[in-house]
């Protein structure tokens, strides 16, 4: 039985709760034909209403990306399922990483503005009350900019350091309840290639989304738990990048980066 077969048909027992989650995320392990799989279960009862998401769940939006991802050919996020668990429907998400994800990141930095690591790209200076003036940079690394390009495509209003995870060379990534939206909301870590032409890859992958979108399939997948103007704002976000070629610039009338930034 694959991965994903166990996350959608197997009993679902609770270990603890992660407490540093902003929503209600438990660790669980997931049974099935002798199989056993350590996962998140995020239950809708316990996401905080956000008033610029007023529509959908957190939950669904979690799935709508691993969906994307998978029709397009990205490999950054574990297998996510929607189903009934312990708490009511839900999220629940292969778990990938050590137990303290943070241990993980490399891939991000904040350094004294004069020191900036080899092999990084600054993204903006910051003061900070004890450390004074740094810069905050991410390595130059094809993982991180493809997962870039995927941002952009989901629309992620929210990529910290902390949702990115190393597992040798794989690289993960994870929280991503408030993407999706039909209106620009992209706040992200990941700005070093603003400008810069797209992977190559990643143009295929976009292609391939492309193409899902175009014939239905995808966007049949996500009916359920994105609206038809979020589905709509995907395709052509997907079409502009295609179109450009390039990365965006980080927007002028709004705040490009998430916070906190891990």
């Amino acid at each position: 039985m694959d991965i994903e077969s166990v996350l959608a048909t197997g009993e679902v027992e609770v270990e603890g709760q992660l407490v540093e989650a902003s929503n209600l995320a438990l660790r669980v392990w997931v049974d099935a034909a002798d199989e056993r799989v350590t996962a998140v279960y995020k239950p809708i009862r316990g996401e905080r209403d956000l008033w610029d998401f007023p529509d959908g769940t957190l939950a669904g939006r979690e799935l709508a990306t691993y969906l994307i991802a998978r029709a397009g050919g990205w490999t950054h996020i574990p297998e996510t399922v929607l189903r009934d668990g312990p708490l009511g429907p839900g999220s629940v998400q292969r778990w990938v990483g050590p137990l303290e994800p943070e241990d993980a990141i490399s891939l991000v930095r904040l350094d004294p503005v004069a020191d900036l690591a080899e092999g990084f790209l600054p993204i903006v200076a910051l003061e900070l009350q004890d450390d004074g003036p740094v810069a905050l940079s991410h390595a130059d690394d094809p993982r991180l900019a493809s997962l870039a390009v995927l941002d952009i495509v989901i629309n992620n209003a929210d990529r910290k350091g902390s949702h990115l995870i190393e597992d040798g060379d794989q690289l993960w990534a994870i929280d991503h309840g408030i993407t999706c939206h039909a209106e620009p909301k992209l706040r992200t870590i990941l700005w070093g290639w603003a400008g810069d032409p797209l992977p190559e890859d990643d143009r295929g992958r976009l292609q391939r989304l492309a193409a899902a979108l175009a014939d239905g399939s995808l966007a049949a997948d996500l009916a359920p738990v994105l609206t038809e103007d979020e589905v709509d704002a995907l395709s052509n976000r997907v079409d502009r990048l295609l179109q450009r070629g390039t990365f965006p610039v980080p927007p002028a009338g709004r705040t490009p980066l998430p916070w906190p930034l891990w």
